[in-house]
């Protein structure tokens, strides 16, 4: 070699990586300490957090049919929100005694800005029917579920919100629990019934006892007052919550001063909305509990958290009122998480192994050391790019291990390569690695474009599967540095020779094991590989027949295609639509032939091994019913199988719009 030579592969950030052996050391130990320490910081969910970019106007319009609300309610606030700026799309729905119009914002618009816009066109309509209820116009927002807890039992339905709502009152108390809601019950409502005969006996109008009712159960500031001590603060406190309290508002004073109250005159009682909406669990009415995850708390400690309060609580229940978690997400999570780390351990183990065995062990464990090295350091930055970790984040660690280490394998072999010329270990690091890296740095660029347009895709399926590609490009980018500046610092300086006795022993075998392979390389696949240059046009001719043989058997049928792989549901779902204006009384029969034809099916079918629960909710003239199912494993049949069962079990419902 000549000394101009000698002098050029001394050159470079390679060599001078290389040749300081500290430096690729400090890198790869800041990016997996930086990485540990990220993995603790990082924002942990169920599902990515993204805006849905989308406003709702519903607006109750009591008594009136889908018809009536179209007329009355839909069309107007369309004509009144229509064409405005930012609003892509409206879909609306007419219901029996309500109606919904729901307005597709355009991507990255200024969203409290078109929710003002829509409000304010919406409060501007005069031309709503005069029983049609106040608008309510809301930005919908996605809040991250973690549970979904019910309390049952053969009680009324008065005891079982009481009971939610302490269990609810007690959850909060947890640091780790923020925020917990009630779904499946009415509101509550305080009920005043006026004679005509007492309207007339104390002349008075209906409306003008409504306005009396408003004005003496508000809360009014009144400003403040100026003194030496200080300013004080006044408050007209006059909020009534209970029948009694509202009963003893005074609605007659005379000038004596007797007063006659509303509850001399009204019958004041307290109850619930009257709607045809209710919800059971295993046939017995219920109330459910939903716990959210707020700000930097993770499901699985907000799962934990609630598990743990709960059999303190547990105590305190009324008798006959019982609980059950029907879904928790935060399974969902660990299962992901438990997969990625099962793969990446079987991935690392793999290429440990093989390389250990075709080439050296030292060899392969600086290799190996790719894939930590690749991810942890991806872990560093993701933050930055508003990633979090989730089960679509999840997925594409998982996409990107298989795909990660092949140029670290790349760079390992040709630098071994070298070295079994006799170059030394420096050198051969050196001209190894340099002698691959376009050929790697093409390789992770394509893998990088390949991924890239994923980034691009539009609504909200785009801001779903963003994370994709900038999760598998931050790896392999990290893995492109790793495997041309970090691995050859660390092969450059690892010797061959074994220390020990039983390193010896696993050198030897080793040996032997490479010589049969290079024997097998030169004797077996050499020979065959000439005579396949040698006949080409039959090997092509070979290949062309094999790829239309796979090719017939996709396009054929005979080898099912799909987008996406189904995943066994834990959840076997039926939905009911009955006539519009149905009795409350109908909507019960079906509700109690769709449940007790669960039951059947999970009695004939291992009972508990397949079944957890069956949710049930009844909004008006829907039907809706959840059976939620063991765990894959546990379960004797499949999800698809239930959900067969469960249809001829149920057979023909008279009198239904649909069943799905």
């Amino acid at each position: 070699m000549t000394r101009r030579e000698e002098h050029t592969w001394r050159r470079g950030p390679l060599s001078w990586m290389v040749q300081n052996r500290v430096t690729p050391n400090l890198l790869m130990l800041f990016l997996l300490f930086g990485g540990l320490f990220m993995s603790l910081k990082i924002k942990k969910e169920v599902f990515p957090e993204f805006d849905l970019d989308r406003v709702t106007v519903r607006v109750a319009y009591p008594g009136a049919s889908p018809e009536e609300v179209e007329q009355g309610i839909i069309l107007a606030v369309e004509k009144a929100i229509r064409g405005m700026d930012g609003v892509k799309e409206l879909t609306a729905t007419a219901g029996e005694g309500s109606g919904v119009i729901s307005a597709e914002l355009i991507e990255d618009a200024d969203q409290q800005k078109i929710y003002q816009e829509i409000k304010q066109e919406v409060d501007r309509i005069t031309t709503f029917p005069d029983d049609a209820e106040e608008p309510q116009v809301t930005l919908i927002a996605r809040r991250r579920q973690v549970l979904d807890m019910q309390f049952y039992g053969d009680t009324s339905e008065a005891a079982l919100r009481e009971t939610a709502e302490l269990v609810r009152d007690r959850l909060l108390m947890s640091p780790d629990i923020t925020q917990v809601d009630l779904t499946g019950v009415r509101d509550y409502e305080i009920r005043v019934e006026i004679s005509q005969d007492n309207l007339r006996k104390y002349n008075l109008a209906l409306d003008q006892v409504a306005r009396i009712i408003a004005n003496e159960s508000v809360e009014i500031p009144g400003g403040s007052v100026e003194t030496r001590g200080g300013d004080i603060l006044l408050r007209v406190t006059d909020r009534r919550d209970w029948a009694d309290e509202f009963a003893r508002i005074p609605i007659i004073s005379t000038e004596s001063g007797s007063i006659v109250t509303l509850g001399m005159i009204a019958k004041v009682s307290e109850g619930f909305e009257d709607t045809n909406r209710f919800a059971t669990f295993n046939g017995q009415r219920s109330v459910e509990l939903e716990v959210y995850r707020i700000g930097e708390q993770t499901p699985i400690s907000v799962s934990r958290a609630v598990r743990a309060e709960m059999p303190k609580i547990e105590a305190d229940l009324p008798d006959g009122i019982f609980w059950s978690i029907s879904r928790d997400r935060s399974d969902l999570y660990e299962q992901r998480l438990h997969l990625l780390l099962k793969n990446a351990f079987i991935g690392l183990g793999l290429v440990l192994l093989l390389l250990g065995l075709f080439l050296e062990f030292k060899l392969a464990f600086w290799v190996t050391m790719g894939i930590p090295t690749s991810f942890l350091g991806a872990l560093l930055f993701l933050p930055s790019m508003d990633v979090s970790i989730n089960i679509v984040s999840m997925f594409a660690f998982i996409v990107a291990l298989g795909i990660v280490v092949d140029d670290a394998i790349v760079a390992g072999e040709n630098i071994y390569e070298y070295r079994q010329k006799g170059i030394g270990f420096i050198k051969a690091a050196v001209l190894g690695a340099r002698n691959v890296a376009i050929p790697i740095t093409y390789a992770i660029l394509t893998n990088m474009a390949a991924f890239l347009p994923l980034y691009f895709v539009p609504g909200t399926m785009g801001k779903i599967w963003k994370a994709i590609p900038l999760v598998v490009i931050t790896v392999f980018a990290i893995s492109w540095v790793e495997a041309l500046l970090i691995l050859p610092g660390h092969l450059a300086h690892t010797g061959s020779k074994p220390r020990t006795r039983f390193t010896s022993r696993l050198h030897e075998r080793q040996q032997a094991f490479a010589v049969k392979v290079q024997h097998f390389i030169q004797n077996v696949y050499r020979p065959f590989l000439q005579l396949c240059l040698a006949w080409r046009g039959l090997t092509v001719s070979v290949a062309a027949v094999t790829l239309l043989i796979i090719l017939s058997l996709a396009f054929s049928g005979r080898i099912g295609l799909i987008l996406m792989p189904r995943v066994e549901s834990d959840r076997a779902f039926v939905a009911a639509v009955l006539p519009t204006g149905s009795p409350v009384d109908a909507a019960r029969v079906v509700e109690k032939k769709l449940v007790e034809a669960m039951q059947a099916v999970a009695q004939e079918n291992g009972g508990d091994q397949l079944l957890d629960g069956i949710y049930a909710e009844v909004d008006e003239n829907l039907v809706e019913v959840t059976a939620y199912l063991t765990a894959p494993h546990i379960r004797p049949i499949t999800t698809g199988e239930v959900t067969r069962l469960w249809r001829e079990e149920t057979g023909t419902i008279v009198g239904l719009e649909s069943l799905r």
